[in-house]
């Protein structure tokens, strides 16, 4: 239990939003603590902060918190701001540092193990992504919903599903991975969020060896056996560095075969009144980066060049005013708005 950790004095660094908190037996911490757990500059340079510590003096680092939720995504309220004052540099330069602290963490030495509980939506269900492994709660609500507020997943979300979309169509064919992407494309559009564990893994936020606690109370601990469990095993990161992990990782994309047939499929949502002219416009911009680009042909492309394709589409997305009206509107009420 968190709360009796700090107590103890187990605390070992802290900031407004986050604290990094030494679980004993060699694994730390990171605990967010923002309202709502919104991720912001404080919750980004807490898990640097965990991931130097983890260098030198842990062997394992778990991401969990005992909030009622985990983290409803990234703070819409500094994204609004950030927009209608036209600070583009300044949100691409956000996204980016959103981007590589979750790359940091799919490619830190050691192994880091997301314990997500609640709701982990957007941003907090890409933190969730970028984990060697999750150990989620039961009840833990994992989606990426950002085209509820007219963006798309902008921290590596729609990457990772790409990634797991890949190792799924693991034939290699290209049909294979067309048929894949069809539901992943329908679950971030339609910004689906699994109702339990079990849907999670359908819609594939969890993996099928992503554990699940049934007692709350016990989440922090799991996650913590389960880390120094693939610690002890040896544990070997995904690439020699992240910088190069990025760079190097290849991953298939099937360019216009997969766009054509995603742009059908929106118009038909369009006709059918399932969907608005907005939402189509979101929609594309999200079909074009899970198609890797409108590249001519399938091929092979790097986690670097889809997170530059994210970014991009994230924050020409904060420029548009529909968008702008969503961001606004949920955060007066809480929910979608349908312009």
């Amino acid at each position: 239990i968190l709360k009796s950790l700090k107590e103890a004095g187990r605390e070992i660094e802290r900031n407004a939003g986050a604290s990094l908190i030494d679980l004993g037996d060699g694994a730390v911490c990171c605990e967010f603590h923002a309202k709502m757990n919104a991720i912001g500059a404080d919750l980004i340079a807490m898990m640097h902060k965990g991931l130097k510590r983890l260098e030198t003096d842990f062997d394992a680092m778990v991401i969990a918190n005992q909030a009622l939720n985990f983290s409803v995504g990234a703070n819409l309220m500094l994204v609004l701001v950030a927009a209608q004052e036209q600070e583009w540099d300044e949100l691409h330069l956000a996204v980016k540092q959103f981007q590589n602290i979750n790359l940091a963490i799919k490619y830190a030495p050691k192994p880091v193990v997301a314990a997500p509980q609640g709701m982990a939506l957007g941003g907090g269900c890409e933190v969730s992504l970028h984990a060697v492994k999750i150990q989620a709660a039961a009840e833990a609500y994992l989606g990426l919903v950002e085209t509820g507020v007219g963006l798309i997943p902008g921290g590596g979300g729609t990457k990772e599903m790409l990634i797991r979309t890949n190792e799924h169509a693991a034939g290699g064919e290209d049909l294979d991975l067309f048929h894949a992407l069809k539901p992943v494309f329908e679950a971030i559009a339609m910004a689906k969020v699994g109702t339990s564990a079990e849907e999670c893994r359908e819609l594939g936020y969890l993996r099928r060896e992503d554990g699940v606690s049934l007692n709350r109370d016990r989440l922090v601990a799991d996650a913590k056996e389960v880390a120094l469990a693939l610690a002890r095993g040896g544990y070997k990161r995904p690439a020699a560095n992240w910088r190069e992990g990025a760079e190097t990782t290849q991953i298939k994309v099937l360019g216009e075969q997969f766009l054509a047939g995603a742009k059908l499929a929106i118009h038909m949502m369009v006709r059918g009144g399932f969907a608005s002219e907005y939402d189509a416009h979101v929609g594309r911009k999200l079909a074009t980066i899970l198609a890797g680009g409108p590249l001519t042909a399938p091929q092979l492309v790097s986690e670097q060049y889809l997170l530059d394709l994210e970014r991009e589409a994230f924050v020409s997305l904060c420029g548009e005013k529909k968008t702008q009206e969503r961001i606004a509107h949920t955060l007066k009420t809480g929910k979608p708005l349908r312009n």
